[in-house]
């Protein structure tokens, strides 16, 4: 990560702050410079214990010190959280990393009052498994430093990129967000069709997460778009090639459009609920 001498200041203890944690200090972060708030204490002791980390149950401790702010606490809670550190980051002027689900940046700047180093972003659960991907939207007046510190803070657990409207978070919650269940959704329907054909489930459950795993490399690994993986493994008259056929005599990719297309909206729906 770059900028090692900065002070990190994490607002919650949860799993993605957890998972962000332990990617920076495997970066190369010194545990030291990173300090941390929740009010389970349980949570911080973990960590504590883990990563030698500075723990606190006060928000506004870690607020005084830091350099860069991450909020990761649940949405519903984040205006409330924001509202008690407001002066004190008026004051200070952190550069401040959203990973809150839903929350515009215009609800933040809003809250804190005036603060133009706002960096929403949205990844994803595989972040606890340092193989996430996560959409990053900077507001204007976010510097060029300011973005590279964000950027690397969070490709410690994965893949990031960046998107030029706010707007298009919606689409990232949509299809990295929440993509990971779609997988899960195919990985047990294969589990259960693997039973129904004969095999025993911790067979088929093996098989079916060992092939989305060895699917996924291939696709990071390879050149070719995912049509022509495909394509290269869909022999003519093969099995393959009916099961392929069966898939889209049912509507498949007409029924993800229309999942994303659904939880797109639904992402805009609960922005507008939590902007208050």
């Amino acid at each position: 990560m770059q900028q090692q001498h900065q002070r990190l200041g994490f607002i919650g203890a949860g799993n993605m702050a957890s998972s962000l944690i332990a990617g920076l200090i495997a970066d190369g972060v010194d545990p030291g410079l990173i300090d941390v708030s929740d009010v389970n204490q349980a949570a911080l002791d973990r960590l504590r214990d883990r990563h030698h980390i500075h723990p606190h149950q006060d928000n506004l401790e870690v607020a005084a010190v830091a350099d860069v702010l991450i909020l990761a606490v649940k949405p519903q809670l984040l205006q409330t959280v924001i509202g008690e550190m407001a002066p004190l980051l008026r004051e200070r002027r952190p550069l401040i990393i959203s990973i809150a689900a839903g929350v515009t940046s215009n609800s933040l700047a809003r809250w804190i009052g005036d603060h133009p180093s706002i960096i929403r972003t949205m990844p994803n659960t595989p972040a606890m498994v340092q193989c996430g991907a996560t959409g990053l939207f900077a507001r204007e007046g976010v510097t060029d430093h300011h973005r590279s510190t964000a950027e690397s803070i969070l490709r410690a657990v994965g893949l990031t990129v960046w998107v030029n409207q706010e707007a298009a978070l919606d689409a990232v919650t949509a299809l990295s967000g929440s993509g990971p269940a779609y997988f899960f959704l195919l990985m047990e329907a294969m589990e259960e069709a693997g039973v129904a054909l004969g095999l025993d489930r911790e067979t088929a459950r093996l098989l079916a997460q060992q092939t989305a795993l060895g699917a996924g490399r291939m696709a990071i690994e390879s050149e070719d778009p995912p049509r022509e993986l495909r394509r290269k493994v869909t022999s003519p008259g093969g099995t393959t090639e009916q099961a392929i056929a069966s898939f889209e005599a049912g509507g498949f990719a007409p029924l993800v459009h229309q999942a994303m297309k659904a939880a797109t909206i639904r992402s805009k729906e609960l922005s507008q609920q939590l902007g208050g």
